[in-house]
Order: C-alpha cells, then structure tokens, then sequence
C-alpha cells in the first residue's frame, strides 16, 4: 500500500484533536478584561499543545515523505502514535481547568513523554523497512534532539511535585527546541 491514505488519515485525526482543544476555550459571560485574563490557565495549556500537535504534524508530514510503502507494523505504529496524540486535548483541558496543580502537570508530561516514544516507534519501524542505507536512514542519523527532549521531559515532570509552573517552562523548552522542522527529514517535494 502506498502512503497517501496512511497520511491522509493522520492529518484528519490531528485536524480533529486541534478542534476539540479549541473548542475547550469558552467564551467568558463578562466583557470585562478580568474575566478574559480568568481564561489565561487554558489558554496557555492550548498555545503549549497546539504548538506540540503542529510540530508533530510538520515532522510526521515529512517522516512520510521517505516512506515508499506502507506495512502493518507501520499501520499500528502510525495508529498508536495517534491515540497518544489524541490525549493531548485531554492533558491539555485537565491542565488548564486546575491552573497547573502537580497532578495536572505530571499527567501532561507523562503524555508528552507517550507521544515522543510513540513517534521515535514509528520512526524505527520505518527506518526498518526502508533499509539501513535508505535515504530516511541517513537522514535521521543521530538523535541528539530526542535525547535531550526525553531528559527535559522528566525533568519537567520531576519538577512538576515541586514547582508545576515549572514544569511547564520545561515542557515550552522542549517545543522551541522543535520548533524549527527536523532538518533531517526535509527534503525538496
């Protein structure tokens, strides 16, 4: 199977999971500033995962453009890497309902965590079958920005018993460090 319809499908779910974090910002009663700035929790959790379901967008469009054809290990990768992306909107709404309690904090990092082991997965499985010499091989190479990312992430965990504001500072670092498309994986389409 080629990958047209693995990847058409992927962008319909992360459609779908920018929506339903979206439509968790309610519009306040008042018009007053203070009842806007009341929203600021979830309007700070939304700018933190809309920018993580964007950045796994951009990469996994272009992780998909090395792949030649699709197998079933590469199916259930891709569905596995999109249920733990599909509880971002989950973290997210938790998170900012309860203005960044540990609990709140710890979950979203435990997710972000699920979701980068979930993505690097589907990344092996396709480095696995399109060959140790194949261009999406060499192109990601080493993986000094997964590295640092995991490390980050229990570090914002970590801090989320302590100092959850923090954590999130963690979680924000990770996102700039992604911010800028894997230059591995982008080549001329």
């Amino acid at each position: 199977m080629n990958t047209a319809r693995m990847e058409a499908f992927s962008d319909g779910v992360i459609a779908v999971i920018i929506t339903i974090m979206v439509l968790e910002l309610k519009v306040p009663e008042s018009t007053d500033w203070k009842a806007l700035y009341s929203l600021h929790p979830k309007f700070i959790s939304y700018v933190l995962s809309f920018l993580y379901v964007g950045l796994y967008w951009n990469n996994h469009h272009h992780m998909l453009h090395y792949l030649h054809k699709v197998n079933g290990g590469i199916l259930w990768s891709n569905l596995f890497f999109l249920f733990c992306l599909s509880l971002i909107p989950f973290g997210t709404a938790w998170m900012g309902e309860h203005h960044f309690v540990e609990r709140t904090t710890l979950f979203y990092g435990i997710l972000l965590i699920m979701v980068a082991i979930a993505y690097a997965n589907l990344s092996y499985r396709i480095k696995k079958q399109e060959g140790k010499g194949s261009e999406f091989s060499l192109a990601i190479g080493n993986s000094v920005k997964e590295k640092a990312s995991i490390i980050l992430y229990l570090i914002g965990i970590i801090s989320s018993f302590y100092y959850p504001y923090l954590a999130l500072v963690f979680y924000y670092i990770v996102a700039m460090i992604w911010i800028i498309p894997d230059r591995r994986l982008e080549k001329k389409e």
